[in-house]
C-alpha cells in the first residue's frame, strides 16, 4: 500500500504526464494566446491547459507571446 504524500506523489505525476508530447489543438493555443495576453502567470496557464511550464514556454517562444513569470 502507498502512503498518503507518495499515492498524492504518483497521482500528481500520473496527472502531469498523461498529455506528454501531445500535439497542441487550435483551441489550446487561442487560450494560451488569450491567458498570456492578460498578463497571467506560466504556472496558472499550464495548470489552466493541463501542460507543463515547459510546454507552455515552448509553444509561447514559437508564437512569439511573452508569459509573465510570476508565481
Amino acid at each position: 500500500m502507498v502512503s498518503g504524500a507518495a499515492s498524492t506523489y504518483i497521482s500528481d505525476m500520473a496527472e502531469r504526464f498523461e498529455r506528454h508530447r501531445q500535439p497542441w489543438r487550435t483551441d489550446e493555443i487561442q487560450k494560451l494566446h488569450t491567458l498570456a495576453k492578460k498578463g497571467m502567470a506560466l504556472k496558472a496557464i499550464a495548470k489552466a491547459l493541463t501542460r507543463s511550464e515547459e510546454s507552455v514556454k515552448a509553444r509561447a517562444k514559437e508564437d512569439g507571446l511573452s508569459i509573465a513569470k510570476l508565481h
